[in-house]
Parts: structure tokens; C-alpha cells; sequence
């Protein structure tokens, strides 16, 4: 008997009389979770049925939740604390209660005395503690863990209802400055049985401007706007959105928002200005409106023959055919093709130069040909062969494992980041620690050979094949995961298919919401600087749209056209929405993302260079490619003349794009690029090379102006604002800078010329789509 664990202890007759005091007193006094007291709203529904027995996983496991107990800054941390470890927000079950009751002999449970248990003792500060008391003693949580002890600390169980979902009350609401509302969280399990858990349930607002929102649910408007309240209760997800209008409501709607329009774009987004008493902005004027679509649709200025056409033409429909011109482009076929391969890292750092020109043709092939979406998609997950003749193989290339290669597809074309899902549940979304291995075990029998033997064109082929057997083994479980998409049906473990097959129809099927809404968010984001959903690649469940009905809308429209690209955009161009000038108005100009008014924003990088070039006619050539390490290569790829908006490769060397922000193609994010102001982009504009080279180059703009209009100074000037800004100057402006070029004689009316573009290439007008 002495051998025993101490967590039994002797079965003396007076342990036997405080263990059965203990069940009679905890089994009678102790309420169960479901039938903790419900609030008013919504009233409790007739199903809910009185449990006396504790459960592990809907009750025990929610309460250490709750309470930070497997959170990674305490025991949830990859190694623990204290020598106790259990698994992040309790994802792996069997092994919490293996160590919960069984590791260290037990120790930290006492059948016979629950008080006295390891697991209440310490939180409670019966015992010291250094996460201090989390659990206080006389808490409800305290009494549900001890009558799970004292009932015999039973663990998972095949029988226990299963968790199928959760909702939250109320699901909408619209709240006035200052209001407060209490959120009702509900667990729905497959057995009927319905249970108030929203004291263990974590609350998080997705916009603390709007609203704040504590531990119990209490939510406290801040501020104006639509938000949202994410609600996560054991790996499910549900959200609470918030209302809260900028202005009170008034009989009259804002003139602007009363304008007829046949767009559902339109309808959409005014209807939501209309909910928050946001007014919209006026139309552009058109010299706005052709410099915009241009830079937004290609990444190129409109040339001076287009701005002066487009300015003196009257027809009413000059918009619409200008966007059609700019959709039957070679430049829109260069710009996009950048951004795809943006998307797909095209980078030498990670490819060879062969394989990133082919991968990079073959990106060109489908912009040019405007292949559908879905179709560009399927061919990269599914893709086999040569890697010089199939580009779409060099996505195998870049990711070589089949976990980059379920991450990268997921990120690429759903939005969705699971790479936390790697090693535990995600802590942010409903992917768990299984779904994630059964997901990347539909790439484990992708295999290639090559990087030997045949040499063409100074890089070794490599072929990309896919096995009949082979699978990824779950580390948790020491065994293959049945292979299965995100949500979809697992497939046959032994079946010598191709699995990526299966993996195409399921991610490009418009049942699939994820494929849909992330490429509608990236194409809305490339036109407004900021996405339906921001950040642009993040499309979780706990990050919602800011107008989910045109999300929707959108969604919708682009399912009917088959995944048509160029009729999403076309729909874009043509909006009121986008064609909205950038000068807010009285009523909205505290709108940051409700569509209100056109968002100005810095040009990226490659844009703001081919801009400068375009301006001054002076190229630049492209001739090195950077490697990690600082080494530095020559490369023959880049004709002089080439734009920054046609490298294949982010790898190529220059300082400009590196400067302001280039994306660097290291993993698939939208964060990899940056717009944000720094003083090294100003003094590069200042002193650099790039704008004052071209500037004082033979044979550039400054000549060219010159010669064309030397005795002119008025035209000098509006063919310089022309060709600058894409619009006429104003008298103001012809006045300031006729008076200079005036006043200057010999080789100073060239350093005026120079000044003179030199002031509007650095100006916010310039350096901003506005």
C-alpha cells in the first residue's frame, strides 16, 4: 500500500467518508454548464437538457481556455511551464488529460480531496503560482473543475457530444456613440443539445476603433463605423456585427447617394453610406479619371496625345471606351502579368533563371489570352512535366515540400494562412492541427527529377512527375492524415489517383467561398489601395468583409462570367464608386474604408520608375541580378528599354525599386511589397540618380521641351503638366513658372526646365494615384 500514488492515497475509512461527502456535496450543489442561468435575449430554447455529468472536451478543456491556462504565454508554450504542458487552446485533447492525470504520477489531481488538487490549488493561490490566482475558490468555474475530479477526472470520450457549431446574439446590431451590448454565445453539439457557454468563449474586435469588447462579452462603441465582434469557443468561430452611423438618421439622404445608378456596385455601396449617414464624393474630373484607370489598369501615364484627346472629346461614353482600350493593352497584359507573378514569387532566389523566364511566359500567356481564373489555378495545382515547357511545373520548383506547397496554395488562391495549423489548432481560425496534414497530403506524392544531365540553354531540365503511392506522416499521431482539402470529403488513402486532381475541382468549385472571395478582394485592392477585406490576403473567418453584401455581389458576378478578370475589372472601372474624386466631403471624410470617396495612395515602386522613364525618355537598363549574400550577376534577359513593369524577376538589381518598397517575392503576402514614406525615398528623389540623371541626360524631355518650345514658355509649361500630371495647368501655376523660364537666358533656362520637371516628378500629385 505504501507504493501508492499519492494522488490515491490510503483507503483509510475516513478518506472513504470525505470522498463520499465530497461527490454527495459537489453532485447536489454544483450546477452543470447547461443549466447555468440564461439571459433574457434570445430565451432559452426547449432543447437544452440538464447535464450532471462534467465533460473533458466541452467543459474542462474551454475552462483552461478561458482562463489562459493552454494559452502559448503559459502552459500552452511549446515546451510548457513549470514542467506541465498541455496543447495550444487544448486542440490535442487525450494527451491534455494524459498529462493533466497521469504525468509526474498523477500529482496534479487528488480523486479523494478535488480541493486539494494540483490543477485547482495553484490557480486558485492555494499554493503559490506564478501566473498568480487565475481561478478564484469561490468562482463557478472553480466548483465545474472540482466535481470533474471528484467524478473521476473522466477523459475523452467517443460518446460525448460533439461540438458542431456556435452562435452569438445578437448576430447584427446598431448601436448609438457611448452604447454598450452584451453578446450570448451558444455551443451547438450533434446530439441537439444546446448550451450558454459565453463565459468561456474569447471575445476580440476586429476594428478598437469602432467598438471594444472585454472578456465577458461587453461591448463599448468608441467610435463610427461598421465592426465586427469575433467570438472563438474551441476551435469554432462565429461573428457579431456592429453598426454604429456617423451621423443620426435624417429623412433626407445625402444628395450625392440619391443619384440614380444602374451598377449593383453602386446600389451596394450606397446603400451602406446611407446606413452609416456617410455622404459620397462627386465624380473625377477627366483628366483624373484617364490617370488614374490608366495607372491603376496598366501601371503607365496616358501619353500627351492621349490626355489632349481625351480631354477635347465630348462623347458622352468616352469612359467606357477608354476602358476597353486600356483592357486591350499590351501594357495591361505587362502590368498584370508583374502582379500574378508577384503573387507566385518569381524570384531567382529561389528559381533558376531559366525556370523563372519560363514560369514567367507562361504567367504572360494566360494574362494576354485572359484565361479564366479558375482554369490559371488548376493548371498550376495540377501541373506535370518539363519545367521549360509546362512554366506552370515551377510552382513545384519554388515550393519543394508538400507543406510550402499547402501553404502557398492556400495563401495564393484562397487568402488563408495556416501555417500556425502546422503545429497546433490555429489559434485565429477553425483550421485545425488534423486538417492541416490532411491537406498537405494531397501534394506528398509529388516528386521531381532533374538539375542533371541535359543542359539547354545554360540550366538543366527537371521534369515534375506524380507517384501512384507515398504519404505525409502526422506528426501528432504518428501516421498519415486521410488526404482531404480544407472542409472538403478525404479521399482514398490507397488510391493511386492523383490527388491534386481531386484538390483543383475542390479549390475552383464556387461552392468553395475562399477561391472566390480572395481573388475578388485582390482585384478590388489592386483598384482602391485597400480591399472588401483587409489586410488584402487575409479572407479568415474572423476578419470580415467590410460590406458583406458586396462581397457578395461580386462574388457572384464573377461566377457567371465563368472567372472572367477583365469583366470584374470592367464592372470596377465602370462604377460611380471608382470614378468618385478624392476630395472628400464634409459628411465623409472621416471614411477610411466604406468606399465613400476615391483612397489617394502612393504608386508602387515599379510604377513610380517607368513613370519617371516615360516622362524624361530616358531608359534604364537592367543588366544584374542580386543574390542573397551581396553577390551580383550579370544577366542578358533585359533589352535596354525594358520596363521595371516587364522584369521577370524581383532579384534584379536596382536601388530605386529596393527603395521604395519592391516587393521581394520571399513568401506569398501582400506585406512583402511596402508603400510606406521613409526620408532615404525622399533623398533618393533629392540626390539620387535615377530622377536627376535622366533629368540632366542629352536627348531628354529638358531638350526636347527645349527645342519644341523655347520661344513658348506657356506651352513649354502645359506640355510639361501634360505630360507630368496628365492635365492641363492652371493660370495660377502657367504664371509662377512663366516668370522664371522668362527671367532665364543661355544654358539657366535649361537648369529652369530641369527645376521645373524636377518639382512636379517629386510632387504628392505625381508620386500619388489620386
Amino acid at each position: 500500500m505504501k507504493n501508492l500514488s499519492p494522488a490515491f492515497g490510503l483507503l483509510h475509512p475516513t478518506r472513504i467518508f470525505i470522498l463520499w461527502s465530497v461527490v454527495f456535496v459537489f453532485g447536489a450543489w454544483i450546477p452543470s454548464p447547461a443549466m447555468a442561468s440564461e439571459p433574457s435575449s434570445p430565451p432559452s430554447p426547449p432543447t437544452i437538457a440538464a447535464e450532471s455529468r462534467i465533460e473533458f472536451e466541452n467543459h474542462v478543456q474551454p475552462i483552461l481556455a478561458r482562463y489562459g491556462c493552454n494559452m502559448g504565454a503559459c502552459h500552452g508554450a511549446l515546451a510548457g511551464k513549470g514542467g506541465f504542458r498541455l496543447s495550444l487552446r487544448g486542440y490535442d485533447p487525450v494527451t491534455d488529460h494524459l498529462n493533466i492525470t497521469r504525468q509526474d504520477r498523477g500529482r496534479r489531481i487528488d480523486l479523494l480531496q478535488p480541493e486539494a488538487s494540483l490543477l485547482l490549488a495553484k490557480p486558485s493561490g492555494l499554493i503559490e503560482h506564478k501566473g498568480g490566482v487565475r481561478l478564484p475558490d469561490d468562482s463557478e468555474d472553480y466548483r465545474i473543475l472540482a466535481k470533474w475530479i471528484a467524478q473521476g477526472a473522466k477523459g475523452p470520450d467517443a460518446n460525448t457530444p460533439a461540438l458542431e457549431r456556435i452562435e452569438v446574439h445578437p448576430e447584427q446590431s446598431t448601436l448609438a456613440l457611448q452604447q454598450s451590448q452584451k453578446l450570448t454565445v451558444r455551443a451547438h453539439y450533434n446530439n441537439g443539445r444546446i448550451d450558454d457557454v459565453t463565459r468561456w468563449a474569447k471575445f476580440t474586435s476586429t476594428d478598437e476603433s469602432i467598438a471594444t469588447v472585454d472578456e465577458h462579452g461587453q461591448i463599448q462603441v468608441l467610435g463610427p463605423g461598421e465592426g465586427a465582434v469575433a467570438v472563438w469557443f474551441s476551435s469554432k468561430i462565429a461573428l457579431a456585427r456592429i453598426r454604429v452611423p456617423f451621423a443620426p438618421p435624417t429623412t433626407q439622404s445625402p444628395t450625392s447617394i440619391a443619384e440614380s445608378s444602374e451598377s449593383p456596385i453602386d446600389r451596394l455601396v450606397h446603400s451602406q453610406l446611407a446606413s452609416l449617414g456617410l455622404d459620397a464624393s462627386p465624380l473625377c474630373s477627366d483628366s483624373e479619371f484617364l490617370r488614374r484607370s490608366s495607372l491603376d489598369t496598366t501601371g503607365t501615364l496616358p501619353t500627351d496625345e492621349q490626355v489632349r484627346a481625351f480631354l477635347a472629346d465630348s462623347d458622352p461614353d468616352k469612359r467606357a471606351k477608354w476602358i476597353e482600350q486600356l483592357l486591350a493593352s499590351p501594357a495591361f497584359v505587362d502590368y498584370w502579368t508583374y502582379r500574378w507573378s508577384d503573387l507566385l514569387t518569381l524570384n531567382s532566389n529561389l528559381l533558376r533563371a531559366d525556370g523563372i523566364k519560363a514560369y514567367y511566359q507562361w504567367i504572360r500567356g494566360h494574362v494576354e489570352r485572359n484565361t479564366p481564373w479558375d482554369q490559371f489555378a488548376r493548371e498550376i495545382v495540377t501541373a506535370r512535366g518539363e519545367a521549360l515547357e509546362n512554366g506552370a511545373t515551377n510552382f513545384y520548383a519554388i515550393n519543394q515540400d508538400p507543406e510550402s506547397m499547402t501553404e502557398n496554395i492556400c495563401q495564393a488562391f484562397m487568402g488563408l494562412s495556416i501555417g500556425c495549423a502546422k503545429c497546433h489548432n490555429h489559434p485565429l481560425e477553425k483550421w485545425t492541427n488534423d486538417q492541416y496534414y490532411a491537406m498537405a497530403n494531397m501534394f506528398a506524392r509529388v516528386r521531381a527529377k532533374g538539375w542533371g544531365g541535359e543542359v539547354r540553354d545554360g540550366d538543366a531540365q527537371r521534369t515534375l512527375l506524380v507517384l501512384d503511392r507515398g504519404d505525409l506522416i502526422q506528426p501528432l499521431r504518428g501516421k498519415p492524415q486521410p488526404p482531404a482539402p480544407l472542409d472538403g470529403e478525404a479521399l482514398d488513402l490507397h488510391s493511386p489517383d492523383d490527388r491534386r486532381i481531386a484538390l483543383a475541382d475542390w479549390l475552383t468549385s464556387p461552392e468553395n467561398p475562399y477561391f472566390t472571395r480572395s481573388i475578388v478582394n485582390r482585384v478590388w485592392a489592386a483598384y482602391f489601395g485597400i480591399g472588401i477585406v483587409n489586410p488584402v490576403d487575409d479572407m479568415r473567418a474572423s476578419n470580415p468583409a467590410s460590406n458583406p453584401a458586396l462581397m457578395d455581389h461580386l462574388c457572384q458576378e464573377l461566377v457567371a462570367s465563368k472567372y472572367d478578370l477583365k469583366q470584374l475589372m470592367r464592372s470596377i472601372l465602370l462604377s460611380r464608386t471608382y470614378q468618385r474624386s478624392s476630395v472628400t466631403t464634409e459628411l465623409n471624410q472621416a471614411d477610411r474604408k466604406y468606399f465613400s470617396h476615391y483612397y489617394p495612395r502612393r504608386l508602387m515602386a515599379e510604377v513610380i520608375h517607368d513613370a519617371i522613364v516615360d516622362v524624361t525618355a530616358v531608359p534604364t537598363t537592367f543588366d544584374k541580378v542580386a543574390f542573397l549574400g551581396g553577390d551580383k550577376r550579370a544577366t542578358k534577359f533585359y533589352a535596354k528599354g525594358t520596363k521595371a513593369i516587364q522584369l521577370f524577376d524581383s532579384s534584379v538589381d536596382s536601388d530605386f525599386l529596393k527603395t521604395f518598397g519592391r516587393n521581394q517575392r520571399r513568401i506569398t503576402c501582400e506585406c512583402e511589397r511596402s508603400d510606406e514614406p521613409s526620408i532615404i525615398q525622399v533623398l533618393n528623389l533629392n540626390n539620387g540618380d535615377t530622377l536627376n540623371n535622366k533629368l540632366a541626360a542629352t536627348g531628354s524631355i529638358v531638350d526636347q521641351l527645349l527645342k519644341a518650345h523655347s520661344e513658348d514658355p506657356d506651352k513649354l509649361i502645359e506640355a510639361a503638366y501634360v505630360r507630368c500630371l496628365s492635365r492641363l495647368p492652371t493660370e495660377t501655376e502657367i504664371k509662377a513658372f512663366r516668370d522664371e523660364l522668362q527671367a532665364a537666358t543661355g544654358d539657366d533656362k535649361r537648369i529652369v526646365v530641369e527645376d521645373i520637371l524636377w518639382s512636379l516628378l517629386s510632387s504628392r500629385e505625381f508620386l500619388f494615384n489620386h
